[in-house]
């Protein structure tokens, strides 16, 4: 099976992977450290923030923290992509 999103247009599109959000969006800060981003795989940078879990993560990816605005690069991507994005970026560190 697959997902499909409804998009505002009230056409339909399928789901994104979380890799492919994180290449579309988040790689282009995450993966140089861009305004104090943590570098994908860096576990060092990542520890601290792992702490409030994927859920914790997703809400600040969702409302924007220090540099990032509200839900990043990927201000199309729907809750669910964000997840997966956010879930991609966390298996680099562990």
């Amino acid at each position: 099976g697959s997902v499909v999103l409804a998009s505002a247009g009230g056409g339909a599109r399928a789901l994104q992977s979380g890799e492919a959000v994180y290449k579309l969006a988040c790689g282009a800060c995450h993966t140089a450290g861009v305004a104090g981003a943590p570098k994908t795989g860096d576990t060092a940078a990542w520890e601290p923030r792992l702490a409030p879990g994927i859920d914790g993560l997703t809400q600040s990816v969702l409302k924007g923290k220090g540099a990032m605005p509200p839900r990043g690069a990927a201000a199309n991507a729907s809750d669910a992509e964000i997840r997966a994005a956010v879930e991609f970026m966390v298996a680099k560190v562990k």
